[in-house]
């Protein structure tokens, strides 16, 4: 699977007056995790070029079910993270780099400096 789940759809609205497809859960290790970009909260305006606009949670689930490998998706972001319903900005391919991306790499070259200086205190 793409590694998220959903929420939302006119038979399931999330908020109020408001049938929009929003991502619930991003699963530990899916796809969209290892990826990086969608975030939960985020609302989800179209999968592979298909608005997502009134349609029933089951429908929505069978786009995601059916959408191949190679997925794209219009999302529209949250404002900030919190607990139930959210706020949101702007629409567009979600983007930017994620916190992963550069912490993983600065904490490899701060580990690679500490064994370095270990193994030149130990020659001396």
């Amino acid at each position: 699977g793409l590694g998220f789940n959903i929420v939302g759809g006119t038979d399931q609205q999330y908020i109020s007056n408001d049938s929009s497809i929003y991502v619930s859960r991003i699963k530990k290790d899916g796809a969209a995790y290892l990826d990086g970009r969608l975030q939960e909260g985020d609302k989800i305006l179209a999968i592979n070029g298909k608005d997502l606009k009134d349609l029933r949670h089951k429908d929505a689930v069978e786009l995601f079910r059916n959408a191949g490998y190679d997925v794209s998706l219009k999302i529209q972001r949250r404002l900030q993270p919190q607990n139930g319903p959210v706020g949101h900005q702007g629409d567009g391919e979600s983007g930017g780099l994620p916190l992963a991306a550069i912490l993983v790499p600065g904490l490899a070259l701060a580990a690679a400096a500490v064994w370095i200086l270990l193994r030149y205190r130990q020659r001396m």
